[in-house]
């Protein structure tokens, strides 16, 4: 949507979603060397942040990723180091035109006449984990990572092993060598792993696994060994390690291409500098290069865009910097990154091949994911042989079908995508999209809204089984203690949890339990009488442990204070059974359904906060036989007291409350209870019918939505007051 036609309303929304999910990707990255999302779609997230920022500059959020850099380091067995000199990121640049308009922003930030000269550096920009190494008086005392930007992790001992870091600078090689070497001079740079290394990583990797397997008499599946997405990855695996030889083992080298402490300036631009670096004994790219104007700029970053292919290591784009050191100066910084550099990206990398399947995967929330089974192909240096293709609508998008020839591009050089279909214009049967899942042969269905088809098996879909069961003895479903995700997976390998009604038979296997490896009498006991103790669940505890679809702890509770029993509801929701996606589509279709069905449909639409999607969510589950088995197995294993919510009085006895930002001193689900033992409804959404908001630390859009509507906000203390004061 264009910029221009939204609310500010839309635009706080869509900020809190980026922000949410570029903190995420931003995680994943930097912090955990996982990433989810491809470089590309990365970068249009930011873009589209920024556009929004700027058109709305009083909306920008607290935790904005506009002014963050790289991630806080995530828990680990390295220690943290905090940068004496920030360690910034680069402002990207997609076109020529971004370029050309990056070389006359820094021209009228000097406000340089029109025939001042302006010299830059243009290098390319390696794909690897930043690195700085600080030196005092020559001599290397620490190495840490960028982290955050402020904050690194301390990896002195491993770089110790990596090509091309010097233990003491080659002072005397230099030009300056007559004098002493700087106070302290902190390089910085990339850690890399070369494409063939990486391979030869991962190949190992797979020897390593079939060896193991051999070892043991059992069967092989490559496809199953973890391997490194690519080099960068690799590379930041192996520099991040805890034990110093596990870095030792694999080839990592390094690139410098700047410096962050330096007490005793060592030339006057930035190629003079990185040429005394590289007289230090540092390797400095071979490509680095001086440019005159902006057509010698973009003439070196084709060249290099060229040449990148027969690199012996990744690249992702250009660099191009201000020459001049005291410019740099001059130019400073912005939130997160220099005026006076840039990252000139490259376009994602393509190649042909052929489709020769679709196989369908289901997820563990039960979505069917289609993914495309490929003629091998190299792209970007790596060979290619699968491909998601997302969901349903994107199929149909691109037309594919078995047999076509499809244009493959790796995004960001990490996750190939199929952008084009050759022959979709050939005769060839379309592709139909099962609805029925094929690990349970359960109905699969989208949602009003949703481009996701999902498996509505639930707890008896073997690829959903195990997070189901996590779900159900998680913290606020059932909260069973002891029975975490390991014990969860090891005893459904086994054979003994298929359904949550299984968890309370574990007690006939219990000289099982304890024949195995790391369970004793005690623990095993421990155990057994945790799920004793949930015999008689809270019903709404248990419903929501079900995992049913667009059930939350809240509707929930809210379902059950109606019924007040788990029999009396199911009977409802059967009764209302008639698909239906909106409330305008249910009357449309009111003329065709018998009078019980309406008025089943009518009580259940009557609560408060329980919506056509709700009711269609309900209706789905127990209209398959499958979940009704799951639910009949296990009430007949527990008994669920009757639901009755014992209130106080209070000022906001009969009122809605929204919680909102992070509270500090209760849990959410704490604060919500808190508010239904007062009398009150807990929402999650603020809307006309909120009566206040409770607002933590953080909160965003929803004052704003409040201010708009004239809600009561409240901050966390005050809410104490009120249920400290009720009758």
């Amino acid at each position: 949507m264009s910029v221009e036609g939204m609310s500010e309303a839309d635009v706080a929304n869509e900020l809190m979603r980026l922000a949410r999910a570029i903190n995420r990707a931003n995680k994943l990255y930097h912090a955990e060397d996982a990433p989810e999302i491809p470089d590309a779609e990365y970068d249009a997230l930011v873009r589209r942040n920024a556009e929004l920022e700027a058109a709305f500059p009083h909306l920008v959020r607290a935790d904005s990723p506009t002014n963050a850099v790289g991630h806080e380091v995530s828990a680990s067995p390295l220690s943290k180091v905090a940068h004496e000199v920030r360690m910034m990121s680069l402002d990207n640049a997609f076109s020529d035109e971004e370029v050309a308009e990056f070389v006359a922003r820094v021209r009228r930030f000097l406000a340089l006449p029109d025939d001042e000269l302006v010299q830059f550096t243009v290098e390319d920009k390696i794909d690897g984990l930043s690195c700085s190494l600080r030196y005092e008086h020559g001599k290397l005392v620490r190495a840490a990572t960028r982290g955050d930007g402020q904050v690194g992790e301390d990896v002195t001992a491993n770089v110790a092993h990596i090509d091309g870091i010097p233990h003491e600078l080659e002072w005397r090689q230099t030009r300056l060598g007559n004098s002493p070497p700087p106070r302290v001079f902190e390089i910085r740079g990339e850690v890399y792993m070369e494409k063939v290394a990486f391979r030869a990583l991962n190949k190992r990797l797979i020897d390593e696994a079939r060896a193991q397997a051999e070892a043991k008499g059992e069967a092989f599946d490559d496809s199953k060994v973890r391997q490194f997405a690519n080099p960068r990855n690799a590379a930041a695996g192996a520099l991040r390690q805890k034990d110093p030889t596990v870095t030792a083992s694999r080839p990592l080298k390094f690139f410098a291409h700047g410096w962050g402490v330096l007490t005793e300036p060592v030339a006057e631009t930035q190629y003079d500098t990185m040429r005394v670096v590289e007289q230090l004994g540092l390797r400095v790219s071979s490509l680095l290069k001086r440019a005159h104007s902006l057509e010698a700029m973009l003439d070196h970053y084709y060249a290099i865009a060229s040449q990148r292919a027969s690199l012996p290591f990744e690249i992702d784009g250009v660099v191009y910097k201000v020459d001049r050191l005291d410019w740099q100066q001059r130019l400073g910084f912005v939130a997160k990154a220099p005026r006076w550099a840039l990252a000139h990206k490259f376009p994602a990398e393509r190649a042909e091949t052929t489709l020769e399947a679709i196989d369908i995967q289901v997820g563990r929330t039960g979505k069917l994911t289609p993914v495309g089974r490929l003629k091998p192909v190299l792209v970007g240096g790596v060979t290619v042989t699968n491909v998601t293709l997302h969901n349903r609508d994107e199929i149909g998008r691109l037309g594919v079908r078995v047999g076509d020839r499809v244009v493959l591009q790796r995004a960001g050089d990490v996750i190939p995508q199929v952008v084009e279909n050759l022959t979709r214009d050939e005769p060839r049967d379309p592709y139909h999209f099962p609805d029925h899942c094929p690990e349970c042969g359960s109905e699969a269905v989208a949602e009003e809204g949703e481009v996701d088809v999902r498996c509505t098996g639930g707890l008896i879909c073997p690829a959903q089984r195990t997070e189901r069961l996590r779900h159900f003895v998680s913290r606020a479903a059932l909260d069973i203690e002891g029975l975490g995700e390991k014990t969860i997976a090891e005893f459904f390998a086994l054979g003994w949890l298929e359904s949550p009604a299984d968890i309370y038979r574990l007690r006939q296997r219990r000289d099982e339990i304890v024949g195995r490896e790391g369970w004793k009498d005690k623990s095993v006991d421990n155990l057994l009488m945790a799920i004793e103790a949930k015999r008689q669940p809270d019903a709404a505890r248990l419903l929501f442990g079900l995992g049913i679809r667009h059930v939350g702890a809240v509707t929930a509770r809210d379902l059950l204070k109606r019924f007040v029993t788990l029999p009396k509801l199911r009977a409802v929701v059967e009764r209302a059974h008639a698909p239906f996606a909106s409330t305008k589509q249910a009357a449309e279709a009111s003329d065709a359904l018998s009078p019980d069905v309406l008025e089943a449909r009518a009580e259940l639409l009557s609560i408060d906060g329980v919506g056509p999607v709700v009711v269609e969510a309900l209706a789905d589950f127990f209209h398959e036989s499958h979940n009704v088995a799951v639910w009949d197995d296990l009430l007949s294993e527990v008994s669920p007291p009757d639901y009755v919510v014992e209130t106080r009085h209070s000022e906001v006895s009969g009122k809605t409350v929204v919680f909102t930002g992070k509270l500090e001193t209760m849990s959410r689900d704490e604060a919500k209870a808190q508010a239904e033992a007062l009398g009150a409804r807990a929402a999650g959404a603020v809307s006309a019918k909120t009566d206040l908001i409770v607002a933590g630390s953080g909160a965003g859009s929803k004052l704003k939505r409040a201010a708009e509507l004239g809600i009561e906000v409240i901050d966390e203390a005050a809410w104490a007051d009120i249920v400290r004061n009720a009758g």
